[in-house]
């Protein structure tokens, strides 16, 4: 048997390899003899540089930047192609893990350390950057970043917009005069985990701002606030962002690399997926098994298990998903190609316990999938 083991990273408890590590181990405890392909898979968020560094034999390069709350940040990205290509995390400065509980609020947190990264990236000579969006503290839409990158966002007065997505209701016009020219020169790619629009329904406020400590209130602030910036972007730079397919992703960061450095989006799981040849190890496979914190409605919008299940079935693959939680209409991986659903916890357990025990509990859920298989198999 020939099992490819492609999991995400878990938030706080499991790095995708770890996840695979311990997949890996289920899957051995039944099927002694099966051969396991590990890939560990992000899709713009946490996991996403080491993943490709890892994959196209790159480095790791650390700079200290401004965080999410305005404080010094210790962050990271990855170097390939011999300096030529730069990955850069956006969680790495701007992440949602760098934000204690008891101060999340999306109405101050930045996205200025991305911008930091991408002029550290220049400075070494980059001139292809790929940006993965995810796991982000921020709703600014990239505002913090524009700055950086030395773009003019002023309010009436003349002073410039202050940090923070909610501070983006005083904007009254934006100048690209300053713009660092060296990104001219630039490819810009963004590696994207939802394809969502910036406003709305299905907007960056409403769809992620709660997870990020908005209230209700907060989330009709903040839409409200990057409408208006939707507004005086397609006045001032004459690019309609509102309603563009990935302005969303990372709070609305994806509509400033769109508006003001003309990035395109493409599927951040995709991209590592090819650069580990999932498709041309899954012609040869018997079964895939991925991984996810959660399983939810977010799923089904371009989440990276969403994406193996969909390359898998290209390929007539079963697949199985490992989910540390099923959240509101976790049913709807049925519909992206998951053909089975194993929850990590054994039964009722507290949230701390399953991120101290993610390992052991990840082992035991393949296990127990693992030996549904085998009945399967053994009946057949």
């Amino acid at each position: 048997m020939y099992v490819i083991v492609a999991p995400q990273p878990l938030k706080g408890s499991l790095t995708a390899a770890e996840a695979g590590q311990a997949i890996a181990l289920g899957v051995c405890a039944v099927f002694p003899e099966a051969h396991v392909d590990i890939i560990p898979v992000a899709d713009g968020g946490d996991g996403t540089v080491h993943a490709l560094v890892e994959a196209r034999k790159g480095e790791i390069v650390s700079h200290t930047v401004t965080g999410p709350l305005g404080e010094p940040v210790s962050a990271f990205y990855g170097l390939l192609d011999n300096g030529y290509t730069a990955i850069i995390e956006m969680a790495a400065s701007s992440g949602f893990l760098l934000v204690p509980p008891e101060r999340r609020d999306p109405r101050i947190t930045t996205t200025y350390g991305v911008g930091e990264l991408i002029l550290d990236a220049l400075d070494r000579g980059c001139r292809r950057i790929i940006i993965g969006l995810g796991s982000s503290a921020t709703n600014d839409g990239g505002a913090g970043m524009a700055q950086a990158l030395g773009i003019s966002l002023q309010t009436e007065d003349g002073t410039a917009v202050a940090r923070g997505g909610a501070a983006l209701a005083s904007l009254a016009c934006i100048s690209l005069a300053n713009l660092d020219s060296r990104l001219r020169q630039c490819t810009i790619e963004v590696a994207s985990d939802v394809t969502i629009p910036l406003c709305g329904l299905t907007g960056a406020s409403v769809l992620f701002g709660p997870q990020k400590g908005a209230t209700p209130e907060m989330v009709m602030q903040l839409d409200s606030a990057l409408d208006h910036y939707a507004q005086i972007i397609e006045r001032d730079i004459g690019i309609n962002v509102r309603d563009s397919p990935g302005a969303g992703a990372a709070g609305g960061l994806g509509a400033a690399l769109i508006a003001f450095v003309h990035a395109t989006i493409h599927s951040g799981a995709y991209m590592i997926l090819e650069a580990f040849q999932f498709e041309e190890k899954a012609k040869h496979a018997d079964l895939v098994i991925t991984a996810e914190g959660q399983i939810d409605t977010q799923t089904a919008l371009g989440k990276s298990l969403s994406v193996v299940a969909h390359l898998a079935k290209r390929h007539q693959l079963p697949v199985l998903a490992l989910s540390g939680n099923l959240g509101e209409n976790y049913t709807c991986a049925y519909d992206v190609g998951i053909d089975a659903i194993m929850p990590l916890a054994p039964g009722p357990i507290t949230q701390a316990y399953s991120v101290t025990h993610a390992g052991k509990l990840m082992l035991a859920a393949t296990e127990r999938a693992l030996r549904i298989l085998r009945i399967g198999k053994s009946l057949q």
